[in-house]
């Protein structure tokens, strides 16, 4: 499997795109996931924001990835598809997305629903409109060859049934799921359970643990959760993680594995950088570059 991490991590330490990628080229990390930005903003135009927008010329950034010998293993478009102006903001947003990623050489673009129930929407309503939505974007997709990742991390996403329905609303092998362990769990889910009921569709994973705090706090009253606050193997979701680990092994997952948790510039993205290896080592996963 290929280990990987979403640039989330250094959020709270303002780093740039770039800071990530020496990051990743000093701990022999091979693959990065980051957020796509459809726009100018000034916090990432000064270099404290550590995502990438769509006005950069991806053959550039290649490039540049390049010489640290990082890539893509996802690019994240997550806006809501299910909020009332998903189709008039997150539908552009997200096909603009899988043009941006073709070009980079990025398999995958990640995509969800709210984290709460859309206002204005009855819930069939809700699921109608996505349907939709997906139809459009699983057209420039399919032409582009590029994976959309469906994210457990809202309202809709994180209710097995509905993501099944999700998964359902068309028949391309170009939509999958990109499993979330900690946004599964913090939803009150059984992570493993989740993932054995999507197995098959999984092409990208999110590796997060909660915090006992977080868990107490939040479990089953939250949807999702943007980072852990705690590093991988030191909350109470490690048990999950490993159980999904061997679950993924067994079917013969190759794709990558993206921790998520909160950086703060170190040590702790560093800490889970070390369980995550010593743990697939301990299951027999090869970690490929």
């Amino acid at each position: 499997m290929k280990i990987g991490f979403h640039t989330d991590a250094f959020n709270s330490a303002y780093w740039s795109f770039e800071k990530c990628l020496q990051w990743a080229q000093r701990n022999k990390v091979s693959y990065i996931e980051c957020g796509l930005i459809d726009g100018v903003s000034w916090i990432h135009g000064l270099g404290y924001q550590p995502h990438v927008a769509l006005y950069e010329d991806p053959a550039l950034l290649r490039r540049k990835m390049d010489k640290y010998g990082v890539q893509f293993s996802q690019v994240d478009a997550a806006y809501p598809l299910s909020q009332e102006d998903g189709p008039l903001r997150g539908v552009p947003y997200v096909m603009k997305s899988i043009a941006w990623a073709a070009q980079i050489g990025c398999p995958c673009v990640d995509t969800t629903d709210g984290l709460h129930a859309p206002e204005g929407l009855k819930d069939p309503e809700a699921m109608a409109m996505m349907k939709q939505s997906y139809e459009q974007i699983l057209r420039v997709a399919e032409a582009h060859k590029v994976i959309v990742n469906i994210e457990p991390h809202g309202y809709f996403t994180t209710n097995p049934d509905r993501m099944a329905e999700m998964q359902a609303f068309s028949k391309s092998p170009y939509l999958r799921v990109n499993m979330d362990t900690g946004n599964t769990f913090i939803a009150g889910n059984d992570p493993v359970k989740f993932l054995k009921r999507f197995l098959k569709r999984v092409s990208h994973v999110h590796v997060k643990d909660v915090s006992e705090s977080l868990a107490a706090a939040l479990r089953g009253g939250a949807t999702g959760i943007a980072v852990s606050q705690c590093s991988l193997g030191g909350g109470v979701n490690a048990g999950n993680i490993k159980q999904c680990l061997a679950l993924l092994r067994d079917h013969g997952y190759a794709g990558a594995l993206s921790i998520e948790c909160e950086g703060q510039a170190g040590p702790m993205i560093e800490q889970s950088l070390a369980w995550l290896r010593a743990t697939l080592k301990e299951l027999g996963i090869q970690e490929t570059k």
